[in-house]
C-alpha cells in the first residue's frame, strides 16, 4: 500500500484529498506546516509527497528545495495561483507534477498514480548504462562520473537516462517533455533546457557530452 504524505496547512484540504486517496487504496500521513513536512518525511518514508507552496515556518519552495538535496522520492505540488511562473520554479526545483487550486481531487488522485507509475517505469528499464566513464544505474537511481558518485535531482536523472538510451539519437524539447515530464505536463520547454545546463556541469569530463541540436533539441555523444 502506497503512502502518501500531504504537507498542507488547510485541515479541510488534507481531510477531502486523504478520503479520495485512502478510497484508492493508498496510505496517508498529514503535516501542517514545512519543517513539520521536512520531519515528516525522514520518520514516515513515504512514496510521494503532495506539498502546498504557501506553508508556515517553511514554504513550499524551499521545502522542495531540501528535500532534492537528500531523496528522489516524487513531489506533486499544490499552487493557489495559476501563475506559470510558479508552476515552472517548482518544476525547475525539482518537483514531479502541479496542480492549481482549486482542484478536483479526482485528478489529483490520478496525477499521484501518474507520477507513481513513471517511477516505476524508470527503475525498470535498462538497469545499467556504461558510456566512456560514465555510469547510469536505473535500479539504484545512481549516476557515476569516473567512479565518483554524482548527485542529480529526480528530473536530471531521468533526462540522463533517456539521452544515454540511445546515444547519438537526437530528442526534441518536446519528446523529452513526454517521455520525462509526462503527456499531462502543460509548461514550456524551458524547463528542459534548464536542466539540461544542469546536467552538463554534473557530467563533465567523463568522455561524453551533451550536443545542442539548433532548432530541434539535444543527444548525448560520446566523445571521440
Amino acid at each position: 500500500m502506497p503512502k502518501i504524505l500531504i504537507i498542507e496547512d488547510g485541515a479541510a484540504i488534507v481531510e477531502l484529498v486523504a478520503l479520495y486517496l485512502q478510497r484508492e487504496g493508498f496510505d496517508t500521513v498529514a503535516a501542517y506546516d514545512g519543517v513539520e513536512g521536512l520531519i515528516a518525511v525522514k520518520r514516515e518514508q513515504p512514496d510521494l509527497v503532495i506539498l502546498d507552496l504557501m506553508l508556515p515556518e517553511l514554504d513550499g519552495w524551499e521545502v522542495c528545495r531540501r528535500l532534492r538535496q537528500e531523496t528522489d522520492i516524487p513531489i506533486i505540488m499544490l499552487t493557489a495561483r495559476g501563475d506559470d511562473v510558479d508552476k515552472i520554479v517548482g518544476l525547475e526545483l525539482g518537483a514531479d507534477d502541479y496542480v492549481t487550486k482549486p482542484f478536483n481531487p479526482r485528478e489529483l488522485v490520478a496525477r499521484v498514480k501518474a507520477v507513481l507509475r513513471r517511477g516505476r517505469g524508470a527503475a525498470q528499464q535498462g538497469d545499467m548504462i556504461h558510456l566512456a566513464q560514465l555510469k547510469v544505474d536505473s535500479a539504484r537511481r545512481e549516476v557515476r562520473v569516473r567512479g565518483e558518485l554524482v548527485s542529480l535531482r529526480s528530473k536530471e536523472f531521468e533526462l540522463l537516462r533517456t539521452l544515454a538510451q540511445q546515444p547519438g539519437m537526437v530528442f526534441s524539447r518536446e519528446q523529452l517533455l513526454n517521455q520525462v515530464w509526462g503527456y499531462d505536463y502543460l509548461g514550456g520547454t524551458r524547463t528542459v533546457d534548464v536542466h539540461i545546463a544542469q546536467l552538463r556541469q554534473k557530467i563533465r569530463d567523463c568522455g561524453v557530452h551533451i550536443e545542442t541540436v539548433w532548432g530541434v533539441g539535444y543527444k548525448l555523444c560520446v566523445d571521440a
